[in-house]
This record gives structure tokens, C-alpha cells and sequence, in this order.
């Protein structure tokens, strides 16, 4: 027997609340029945033989039923059909002389088919006209309120029943897989909208934030900065002597300089900053959440880790990087700060490349 899944013991809980509810209704029945409608018995005979001793019995049925299901649970489903039988019976030899009380049996039928499983559903079915057979066998009352046609349509209705039943299922299941599909496909195609969407904001070649990306994310922290009137810093970075490097060793090796200097950048800033290759040999870093001597001292940091890199391209030799940094101050404008950052960078190349310029 397979486990049940924490859905289907929900169901099996509920189950076992509605016969609760199924005995409360016939009590309630009974007694509506006795006090408010003609009825051929006597006070003692009802109360006792009519209303507490079958309650009485229906009550123990569930009660031992649930424990069981506690006991076993992987036997749960099969003890929810059994008990639900024997209640069926119960309350159909109390009624024997109402025409419909047999559509009873189908009770367990239909709560087989809750749990999407032909199987269970047979099962219940099978049960049902051994109930039947039962009852129709030990109860005289009950087999003189059944003409021939009956004995035959009972049986037989079950039996369609439970066919409609396993249709049900059966159309049920493929639904469920149709959905399932439908899920699977939608998943997919929201990952590829990621996918697309990343490549779109990311550049392939350093695996940082494109030139787009990188205005996006600046109009984001030119508003941070203005609400909370919070500094921030902007540091462009240059490769120096990009263009001889292309020109000696060719734009393959030149590539491999882009990356491993994008990954030296990616790998020292904190994960609130922003990274992004601005265009060509050129990179810029939004910093945030820190001071001038931290955000001095992280891009001081990239400028020493490139210039110790050495290139087995380049013949061993290294490269070296220009830096310009400023700070965001209140009122300050976009295009004002991000010239004071190219001022910067351009006195760095100016006045001897390999240094930071703040």
C-alpha cells in the first residue's frame, strides 16, 4: 500500500467528519419523524430500538474506524470505505420500508471517487453488494419491501454507478495531466522570458550589466539619493592602452582581458552594488551603503588585483586600469555627476593611467 499524501489525509479527515454528520441527520430524523409524524411504535420501543441502540452502534462503527485509520494509516482509505458500509447497512435495516433507503450503498462509492483512484473505487463497489447481498439475506423486513425487479435493479445500478464513477476518474486524470502540461509549458516559457530578459539587461562577454541596464539602475539610485538625501558613489574604470592591446596580441586576447578584469570587479564589490560595462575597455560601479575611505579603498582593491594579473596571452605580462570616482551630493544632477566621474578618470589617464582619481 502507498503512503498518503498530506492532501489526501485532509480528505480522510473530512470524510470521517461527514459520517458524524450523517449519524447527527439520521438522529435528528428519527426523532422528527416520532414526535411530529404518524409513527407505529411505542416510546420505549423507539427511543431504545429505534434512536439510541442503532445510534449507539453507528457511533461505535465510526469510532473503531478511526481508530484503525490512526493505528494504520496506510490502510486508511480501505477502513473509510468499510466503515462507511457498514453505516450504510446500519441505517438502511433502521429504514427498510423507505422505497430509496438502498441508495445508500452508494455512499462509499462516492467517496471513493474523491480520492481519484479506480481501484479504491471497485473496491467500494464490491463492498456494497456484499452489503447488499447481506442485508437483502439476514433482514426479512427489508426483503419484502424489494420486488423482483429490485434485487436486479439495485445490483445493476450499483454497478453503473460505479462505471460513470471510473469515467469520472478516468476524464478526471486527464484532465489533471492536460493542466499538468499546460503548467509544465507555462514554466518553461517563464523561464525563458527570464533567460531572454537577463541576456537583454546583461552583456554576454563580462557577464555585467549592460550600458541600458546600467542608466536604469542609475536613475534608481539618483532617486535613492534625493529621498534620502543618501551619497552614493559612481566609479568609472578604463583598461589603459586598450586599443595596442587589441592591436598586438588581437581582439580574442582582448576578450579575455575584458572578462577577467569584469570578473575581478565582479568579484570585489558587495552585492548591493551595481556593476555594468559601459562601452568598449570600459567599465562603471554604483556604490552604495558605504564612505568615501570604504569605496576608496574597494576600488583600490580592483585596480591592485588587475595590475597583479598576468596574461599567458600577453606573454606574461599584466595590464592596468585608470579609475575615476566621485560622490553623490544632494541636489546634484545625473549628468553632473557622472561628468565629474569622467573629469576624473580622465586626469587618471592623463597623469600617468594605473591610479584612482577621486
Amino acid at each position: 500500500m502507498q503512503n498518503l499524501t498530506d492532501q489526501e489525509m485532509k480528505w480522510v479527515r473530512k470524510v470521517w467528519i461527514s459520517y458524524w454528520y450523517i449519524i447527527g441527520v439520521q438522529f435528528v430524523a428519527q426523532l422528527f419523524s416520532y414526535l411530529f409524524l404518524p409513527y407505529d411504535a411505542q416510546a420505549v420501543e423507539f427511543y431504545f430500538y429505534v434512536l439510541l441502540y442503532p445510534t449507539l452502534k453507528m457511533s461505535l462503527t465510526v469510532s473503531l474506524g478511526w481508530v484503525v485509520n490512526k493505528a494504520m494509516k496506510k490502510y486508511s482509505f480501505h477502513t473509510l470505505l468499510i466503515a462507511g458500509t457498514i453505516l450504510a447497512i446500519l441505517i438502511i435495516k433502521l429504514n427498510t420500508d423507505i422505497r430509496i433507503i438502498s441508495a445508500l450503498f452508494l455512499l462509499p462509492i462516492f467517496v471513493s471517487v474523491i480520492f481519484y483512484r479506480i481501484r479504491l473505487t471497485l473496491f467500494s463497489a464490491i463492498l456494497q453488494l456484499v452489503g447488499f447481498l447481506f442485508v437483502y439475506i439476514t433482514d426479512e423486513s427489508y426483503r419484502n419491501h424489494l420486488s423482483n425487479f429490485d434485487v436486479v435493479a439495485i445490483p445493476c445500478f450499483l454497478g453503473l454507478c460505479t462505471l460513470l464513477a471510473s469515467i469520472i476518474m478516468i476524464r478526471g486524470r486527464e484532465l489533471q495531466e492536460a493542466l499538468r502540461h499546460t503548467m509544465t509549458a507555462k514554466q518553461e516559457l517563464m523561464i525563458q522570458y527570464a533567460v531572454i530578459r537577463k541576456q537583454a539587461k546583461m552583456d554576454s562577454l563580462t557577464n555585467l550589466y549592460n550600458q541600458a541596464s546600467f542608466y536604469e539602475h542609475f536613475d534608481i539610485a539618483m532617486a535613492y539619493g534625493g529621498d534620502r538625501s543618501s551619497s552614493f558613489f559612481l566609479a568609472l574604470i578604463d583598461i589603459d592602452n586598450f586599443k595596442t592591446i587589441n592591436d598586438t596580441y588581437g581582439h580574442l586576447v582582448g576578450d579575455v582581458v575584458l572578462a577577467r578584469v569584469a570578473k575581478v570587479i565582479k568579484e570585489t564589490i558587495t552585492p548591493n552594488d551595481i556593476a555594468a560595462r559601459y562601452g568598449g575597455e570600459e567599465f562603471a560601479l554604483l556604490l552604495f551603503e558605504t564612505n568615501f575611505d570604504k569605496a576608496l579603498k574597494l576600488v583600490e582593491t580592483i585596480r591592485a588585483t588587475v595590475f597583479s594579473l598576468q596574461h599567458e596571452e600577453m606573454a606574461g605580462t599584466s595590464v592596468t586600469i585608470s579609475i575615476g570616482i566621485t560622490s553623490y551630493e544632494p541636489a546634484m544632477s545625473k549628468e553632473a555627476l557622472f561628468e565629474r566621474a569622467d573629469i576624473n578618470l580622465y586626469k587618471a589617464k592623463r597623469t600617468g593611467k594605473n591610479k584612482i582619481v577621486t
